[in-house]
């Protein structure tokens, strides 16, 4: 369901890797040797599988939430709502949107359409990698930014191993062709120099909060994604609370998380297409 990406194996030396760390430590290339290779975060959840340690990472929700989502590929009609209303409410560049939704075929020919936000792992590589904390992880499972601490090192956009991260190469200053059919802006545009993506919402899910309603009940308490969608292909809840919407749903249907073999743990499930007759 992802599109295939050319590997390039980097073999390094010690001699070689203080030439490259010195002349490019901010490079795509220095931050691609530490995130492959033995002391990357990959080699730190293969190990922990191999030894059968339980996969909880520590970015594993702690308190009474664990934001999810379920994206139902065999109810999705690719109209791409999700991917325009998360663009008009979170005041997203249309050329780098945080969520992506690609036309795809099952093995029989079946054409159905894939989409992806954010996944929040709880074992996040984007997480490890940073090196001045500006990605972290809350206690309800969100990996979140802090852009006024982020540096664009991009060492986060290269470990994202779902393609989720976007970096501001320039100042978003046009405007925004998805305002206001799909929503109005809820969030400041990021600066220039900052790698972002999607929150699920995540100001929404504080708001919803702290007036007493929860995420995922309703329309203004969830993602725009979620809201927005006319078929219902997507839906949200706290993972931790069995009577969850969510919850049940994963329950009752087989489901998938993309890529389980890494470790990240992801925090989104994905209900898949049926095969066409």
């Amino acid at each position: 369901m992802t599109k295939k990406k050319t590997k390039v194996k980097v073999e390094l030396n010690r001699r070689d890797f203080l030439t490259v760390a010195g002349a490019a430590f901010g490079s795509a290339v220095a931050a691609q040797f530490l995130t492959t290779g033995p002391l990357s975060p990959f080699a730190r959840l293969k190990q922990d599988q191999l030894e059968g340690a339980p996969a909880t990472g520590h970015g594993a929700a702690t308190g009474d939430y664990h934001w999810g989502m379920v994206i139902n590929l065999d109810a999705c009609i690719g109209c791409e709502y999700c991917m325009r209303a998360c663009c008009a409410v979170n005041d997203v560049p249309p050329y780098a949107p945080w969520n992506i939704v690609v036309e795809e075929k099952t093995s029989t020919g079946h054409t159905f359409y894939f989409s992806r936000p954010c996944l929040h792992c709880q074992n996040a590589p984007c997480v490890e990698v940073c090196p001045v904390g500006a990605t972290y992880h809350r206690d309800d499972g969100l990996v979140v930014m802090d852009y006024d601490r982020c540096i664009g090192c991009r060492y986060c956009q290269v470990a994202c191993p779902y393609d989720a991260r976007r970096f501001n190469w320039k100042v978003y200053d046009e405007p925004n062709p998805y305002v206001p059919t799909y929503g109005a802006p809820e969030v400041e545009r990021r600066p220039r120099g900052v790698v972002e993506k999607c929150t699920f919402c995540i100001h929404r899910i504080d708001q919803a909060l702290e007036s007493g309603s929860m995420p995922g009940e309703e329309p203004g308490a969830s993602p725009a994604c979620v809201g927005i969608c006319p078929v219902g292909a997507r839906v949200f809840g706290n993972l931790k609370d069995p009577e969850s919407k969510i919850s049940k749903l994963i329950e009752a249907n087989p489901t998938i998380r993309l890529r389980e073999e890494l470790g990240a743990e992801p925090s989104v499930y994905y209900i898949p297409p049926k095969e066409g007759l």
